[in-house]
C-alpha cells in the first residue's frame, strides 16, 4: 500500500536514523531538506542561503515518487504545522495515506546544529 511518512523532531532526535531504518525494511524512499546539502561525494555543506530550494526540492522529490507509484519517507524538523501542510497537500491531491511520526529522542546531531538554535526550534515547536 502506498503510503507517505512524515518523520519529525529536533536535530538529534533520531529522524534520520529511523527513515533510513524505513527505507532499508522496503516502507520507501527517504527524503529530507539535508539531503540537498550534500555535495556528489557524500560531504554535508551546509549554506543558509540554500534552505528554501533545499525543502522545494524534497517536496518536489517527494511529489515526483509519490506520482510514479511509491511510498516516500520524509524526516525533517518540521517544527510547526506549515511546514507539513504541502506534503499533505499532495498526499491529498493523490489520495495517498498520511503517517506522521513525532522523535524524541536525544542523541548528537549529525549536522552540528548549535544549542541555541536547537532551543529555538524547541521554542516554536507546535504539537
Amino acid at each position: 500500500m502506498q503510503r507517505l511518512f512524515l518523520i519529525r523532531g529536533l536535530p538529534g532526535s533520531g529522524k534520520s536514523t529511523l527513515a533510513t531504518q524505513m527505507q532499508a525494511c522496503g516502507l520507501g524512499l527517504h527524503y529530507e531538506a539535508d539531503m540537498y546539502h550534500l555535495d556528489k561525494n557524500g560531504v554535508y555543506n551546509y549554506n543558509p542561503d540554500n534552505r528554501k530550494a533545499a525543502h522545494e526540492w524534497c517536496q518536489e522529490s517527494t511529489r515526483s515518487h509519490l506520482q510514479a507509484g511509491g511510498s516516500v519517507i520524509v524526516s525533517n524538523t518540521f517544527t510547526q504545522w506549515w511546514e507539513m501542510q504541502p506534503y499533505y497537500d499532495m498526499a491529498e491531491l493523490l489520495c495517498i495515506p498520511v503517517v506522521t511520526m513525532v522523535c524524541t529522542g536525544q542523541f548528537q546531531n549529525i549536522h552540528g546544529v548549535p544549542a541555541e538554535a536547537i532551543e529555538r526550534m524547541r521554542q516554536r515547536w507546535e504539537n
